[in-house]
């Protein structure tokens, strides 16, 4: 692990580098010559043919979402058992969904630990006061919180204890629909390493000290203040945010969100569970509640399929033919065949970090080339057959125009590898035009177990084929290839976080024709208009430091193909980079871990 000097929390310049191194619904029928049977005796005596049952709406959620209600005795006690058991299981098994019915709860400290979300019942964050804090801290870690992925806060009102939340996160831990009556502290106890991470919908009453973050994206938020940058801070939509200045200090801020739709989120409507659909927003500013009732429709829960650990592909693919929804509850499920999404406006809505695996090289989730499909919390974690996808938004070849409204993906992440041993060609294509990614983490794992340049091959993170699609907080990292293909007219990224992959063995095994490495990001040479903000790529070849990766970025150059604030990095020495965008941009230098930076390019 490279070691680099710390500064203060009050003058926070150029920090360090990153984590490690930092049943079936079918029935046979028997012949009737297997039976003894002539045809006309047969027909003659034939019972009529049992129709599959239809599968239920509704139901209980499961023993893994934990529901609290004010006047629910030993809340704390609860939350630091889930908390014992979560802190540093950054690879188990345990999943957990932790829900507050609406009023107000006193002097609670809810710690957060892998796989384990807390969210409130309300249909706005103010219905569900915790007048106590949610905490992300790193103390498992020995400080560094560049490990703290796959935790999740949403839709609570927190007065914190101190003033001041801490939220020491990493990847896929995203932070929605919050309202903090105070400030929010997104370094660990100590100020030590940490690399987020990702705000929506919400609002932090004071200031925002990212301190020893490296990167971070905040949209369609409120913010009281924001205390400092380091390498890269974006912002769209918000409210209080710091004016542009990228790249000193490496503010990227955009004064809207062209296109968003907030998550789905189960709330109470009195007694009855429902699934609140958020309305499609244009040039977002702002929040969706800060003005009372947010805007959009509803589900009852009877009209999701209310899925458990254990049902079989089948069984979830014979619920969305009946016409249900899927709420997947916490846990790990198997396929053995593609959930395949073929309604307009289906929802499949994960709790607790609820976790596909294909198990037999098949790709976890397909969506047809339809309306309105609503795809969010969920990890789909690859199987020790490679799969040449993992999920696929719409078949290949759709073309229909889905502005009005478009599929959304959110907070759906995938790994390859750290678990076990997981590989996938592609883990994520996207076909459908007007897709919003909406805070994804793809991630080839660099440490944990089933992890080797060719243990968890993965040779490509995100393929994005459809026209009009766009990206807003896009995280993905270390693939043997490249880690983003765009392929699509007139595609959008705000903000994106990468680091290239640390394992190469040597210089040749990542050379790619006759040039050095492959780019973070390509826009494919057919592309006449693509434009992005606030993108990083980073690099820590620790195997064979003397790699040299030609650029982060490579794209056509043409007057539509736009980009805003970009930098790469070395982390340490550990490779460099000759250029950032195309043959644009400073080589990075030395092992002063300082960012190569282009404002505007072309």
């Amino acid at each position: 692990m490279p070691h680099f000097p710390m500064d203060s929390p009050d003058s926070v310049r150029s920090l360090p580098a990153r984590r490690t191194v930092l049943g079936a619904m079918a029935a046979t029928a028997a012949s009737p010559a297997l039976l003894g049977l002539s045809s006309a005796a047969s027909a003659a005596s034939a019972a009529p043919v049992a129709q599959p049952r239809a599968l239920p709406g509704g139901g209980d959620l499961g023993p893994n979402v934990i529901v609290f209600d004010p006047s629910t005795s030993g809340i704390q006690a609860k939350l630091d058992e889930v908390f014992r058991q979560q802190e540093s299981a950054q690879f188990g098994t345990g999943r957990y969904a932790l829900l507050f019915k609406p009023g107000t709860y006193n002097g609670l400290n809810a710690q957060l630990g892998f796989y384990t979300s807390i969210a409130g019942l309300g249909l706005s964050p103010d219905d569900t006061a915790i007048n106590g804090d949610v905490t992300v801290d790193a103390g498992w870690f020995n400080g560094n919180a560049t490990q703290n992925f796959w935790r999740s806060a949403e839709n609570l009102a927190l007065t914190p204890v101190s003033g001041t939340n801490r939220w020491a996160v990493a990847q896929a831990a995203p932070f929605r629909r919050m309202h903090v009556r105070g400030g929010l502290n997104l370094a660990p106890t100590g100020y030590g390493w940490a690399s987020g991470g990702y705000i929506a919908d919400s609002r932090i009453d004071g200031s925002v000290g990212p301190y020893s973050q490296q990167q971070w994206y905040t949209r369609d938020s409120s913010v009281g203040g924001w205390a400092n940058a380091v390498w890269n801070m974006v912002f769209s939509g918000v409210q209080g945010a710091p004016a542009q200045s990228f790249p000193n200090p490496p503010y990227t801020t955009l004064d809207t969100t062209p296109v968003s739709r907030e998550k789905p989120f189960l709330y109470l409507n009195g007694s009855e569970y429902r699934v609140f659909l958020p309305e499609r927003r244009t040039n977002a500013r702002g929040t969706t509640w800060g003005s009372g009732t947010p805007r959009g429709t509803s589900l009852p829960l009877t009209q999701f399929y209310v899925a458990r650990p254990g049902v079989t592909a089948a069984t979830l693919n014979a619920a969305l033919t009946q016409g249900l929804h899927l709420l997947l509850t916490p846990g790990i499920y198997h396929l053995d065949q593609p959930i395949q999404v073929d309604r307009a406006g289906t929802v499949v809505l994960g709790l607790g970090y609820a976790t596909l695996i294909p198990d037999n090289g098949v790709t976890a989730l397909r969506t047809a080339d339809v309306d309105g499909v609503r795809l969010a919390g969920f990890l789909i974690d690859a199987g020790p057959v490679n799969s040449s996808t993992l999920l696929e938004v719409g078949p290949t070849g759709a073309s229909a125009s889905h502005s009005a409204n478009p599929t959304t993906v959110q907070d759906v992440f995938i790994r390859i590898g750290g678990a076990g041993a997981g590989k996938a060609t592609t883990s994520m294509v996207i076909n459908s035009r007007h897709t919003i990614v909406d805070h994804t983490w793809v991630w080839r794992a660099d440490h944990g177990t089933g992890v080797g340049w060719e243990t968890n091959r993965a040779d490509y993170g995100i393929r994005v084929n459809g026209d009009d699609v766009l990206a807003t907080g896009l995280f993905v990292e270390h693939f043997n290839k490249y880690d983003v293909q765009w392929y699509g007219q007139r595609g959008r990224t705000i903000f994106f976080q990468n680091e290239k992959a640390y394992d190469a063995p040597n210089q040749a095994a990542i050379q790619n024709g006759n040039v050095k490495g492959y780019a973070a990001y390509k826009v494919a040479d057919s592309v006449t208009t693509h434009e992005g903000w606030g993108l990083g790529s980073y690099c820590y070849y620790n195997v064979d430091p003397t790699i040299v990766q030609h650029n982060g970025f490579a794209a056509p150059n043409t007057p539509g193909v736009k980009f805003h604030d970009l930098l790469v990095v070395s982390l340490g020495g550990q490779g460099q980079y000759e250029h950032v965008v195309n043959e644009t941009g400073a080589p990075t230098s030395g092992t002063s871990t300082v960012p190569s930076t282009v404002v505007s390019y072309p």
